[in-house]
């Protein structure tokens, strides 16, 4: 499955087409409000947290999270963003983006660790972030955001925080944005 997904997924071919929309701008806004919220709550407030956001759709994710922060709190937390390509069991079959960079310009040893994707789906990409991380030090925790949790686990990892649990088929796509959240399939061009 997941090679074919690589194969029809841009830049090597084939289109994202939406069928339904989950979510509304409206409702992405909540949930990374909520996110937000209950980031502070688990960690006691702001203090030693810093938010990474996956490469490459956690990235605006974790910005919209650390505005919300902000927001709330009037304390400004660090945002930095991990490319895992290197890290993946399945190199070689998942195109490595140029635009797609790690920056995380702090030791991250001692401080607790958000990461930040938009959909979370096998569990791979955040293992792979797990062992990337560790290259930058050793974090006091790391707990995880996502906006989608849609299922289908083959590592035994969860999210600490969702937005929205979406239930799908294992050969449907799902794109987030802040205008939404859209389900829908790769077709071939």
């Amino acid at each position: 499955m997941a090679e074919r997904e690589r194969l029809l997924t841009p830049p090597l071919g084939g289109v994202f087409v939406a069928r339904a929309q989950v979510m509304t701008a409206e409702d992405v806004s909540r949930a990374t409000t909520r996110i937000a919220h209950e980031v502070a709550e688990r960690n006691h407030g702001l203090d030693d947290l810093v938010l990474v956001g996956l490469q490459t759709g956690g990235v605006p994710l974790a910005r919209r999270v650390a505005d919300a922060l902000e927001t709330a709190y009037g304390q400004a937390v660090p945002v930095g963003s991990l490319d895992v390509a290197f890290y993946r069991d399945d190199i070689g079959l998942r195109p490595v983006l140029p635009e797609a960079v790690t920056n995380i310009p702090w030791d991250l040893t001692g401080l607790t660790v958000v990461l930040v994707d938009d959909v979370f789906f096998t569990g791979r990409t955040v293992r792979a972030a797990l062992n990337a991380l560790a290259d930058h030090g050793r974090a006091r925790s790391v707990q995880l955001a996502v906006m989608v949790d849609r299922g289908h686990r083959e590592l035994p990892i969860r999210p600490d925080f969702v937005g929205k649990n979406l239930p799908t088929r294992r050969d449907e796509m799902v794109d987030v944005s802040a205008s939404g959240v859209m389900l829908g399939d790769v077709v071939v061009k």
